[in-house]
């Protein structure tokens, strides 16, 4: 059975995506020398060859062995290299110690890929009736937005790498002046919202794709709330600290208190003060200097802040006098007139936990075990990033992290009660 007409269409489309997808990877990687993208700076992170090792790995694993007849894997021994939390699939290299995987090299890795993307481009090609459409469709698409979230930590993770460089390398060097995040009115302005029953999640396949943990779509009961125009700016920010903001314990919830006790927290993780010795021998700025992806530059007051756990998110909320929004008043507020940067600045810490929806189901299979399993100590964060891929984020997207979590591009919004 041949495939017809509409789904050729869609499958010519899928295609192009896949090469687009798997190219931005590789594009993402290039700056990088051999020993940074091997390199593991904490147990949280990855290295940037694993990245691309993994997201190929899914492919592999999930798609071609399952579907693609007569497929036989590049390195069977990848299997366990690669496999990142999928229990089902067997046991796997322990991900602290995925920084000493020397081996296989970088250009193994990239064979790697070529391989497995050879193997899902002919499968796509190959056409095996509606029946067979349908079961691989899901299943590309669903690696594709995968491999944008590795997107996303290949460039956080490989951040964090280099920031504990004592010669604070750039990722990219910027070719001029530094790139402004955003520019903010120079007041914060509250948004009424009227609260009341509104619908909350992802709406269903008519309007795209969406993860698992965006569904089902409900109802839920929302309390009068303001919430602000704009994100907390790091000049805002700056005068937390300068108001001792670090030094109060009041403002901090107990477990935040602790990690900034443990950790010597006193800024945002990758501030650096004028006297810091890593910038010796730079040229002297003064004040707060910013190390990003383009290097050190010296803080912008009106870009967005970022780099904060929700301890530090909350902390400030309270020495603001307000509070941090529920993803539900996030997501209600998302279209509201005069609401700014809400995508493509910094994700945005929320007051919710990371909780499964009424009626929440995962995805069948082994993708069973991508979202549904770490629904507990961890909070929402909503928005998107400068590092989120192009077309990624959307209004029901639900990203989460533990509450110390701050090597990630995420900041806060502010929301109060009325």
């Amino acid at each position: 059975m041949t495939l017809s007409r509409p789904i050729t269409q869609a499958a010519s489309a899928l295609r192009d995506r896949f090469r687009e997808v798997r190219a931005a990877s590789l594009a993402l990687a290039a700056p990088l020398s051999a020993e940074d993208q091997c390199i593991q700076s904490m147990p949280d992170a990855s290295p940037t060859k694993w990245h691309l090792a993994h997201t190929t790995w899914f492919f592999e694993t999930v798609l071609l062995q399952p579907h693609a007849a007569g497929y036989r894997p590049f390195d069977e021994r990848f299997h366990y290299l690669f496999n990142s939390y999928y229990e089902a699939l067997g046991p796997r290299h322990p991900r602290p110690q995925r920084g000493l995987l020397t081996r296989p090299s970088v250009d193994e890795v990239h064979a790697y890929r070529a391989h497995v993307d050879e193997a899902v481009l002919a499968l796509l090609d190959g056409g095996d009736g509606e029946r067979g459409w349908a079961a691989i469709e899901p299943i590309v698409t669903l690696g594709l937005h995968h491999e944008q979230q590795h997107q996303e930590l290949l460039l956080t993770d490989i951040l964090h790498a280099l920031s504990c460089n004592p010669l604070l390398p750039a990722y990219r060097p910027a070719a001029g002046p530094a790139l402004r995040l955003a520019a903010v009115p120079p007041a914060m302005h509250w948004l009424p919202r009227p609260g009341g029953m509104v619908q909350v999640g992802h709406e269903g396949p008519q309007q795209g794709f969406a993860f698992d943990n965006e569904t089902p779509r409900h109802a839920t009961l929302l309390q009068p709330y303001a919430i602000a125009d704009r994100l907390v700016s790091c000049g805002d920010y700056a005068q937390f600290i300068a108001d001792g903001g670090y030094q109060r314990p009041e403002l901090w919830l107990s477990d935040g208190w602790a990690a900034v006790q443990a950790q010597g927290w006193r800024h945002p993780a990758y501030w650096l003060a004028a006297d810091d010795p890593r910038l010796q021998g730079q040229q002297p700025q003064g004040g707060w200097q910013v190390f990003g992806l383009h290097g050190v530059r010296p803080m912008e007051a009106d870009a967005p802040v970022s780099q904060l756990s929700f301890y530090e998110a909350a902390a400030y909320a309270e020495w603001a006098g307000a509070r941090l929004p529920t993803e539900f008043e996030w997501e209600a507020a998302f279209d509201a007139p005069g609401i700014s940067q809400m995508t493509g600045h910094v994700w945005q810490w929320t007051r919710s936990s990371y909780d499964p929806y009424p009626g929440f189901r995962p995805m069948p299979g082994i993708a069973a075990e991508y979202n549904g399993k770490f629904m507990v100590g961890q909070l929402v964060l909503r928005g998107g990033s400068v590092a989120t891929p192009p077309g990624h984020s959307r209004p029901s997207y639900r990203n989460f992290f533990p509450p110390a979590a701050r090597w990630q591009f995420s900041g806060l919004r502010l929301a109060k009660d009325i």
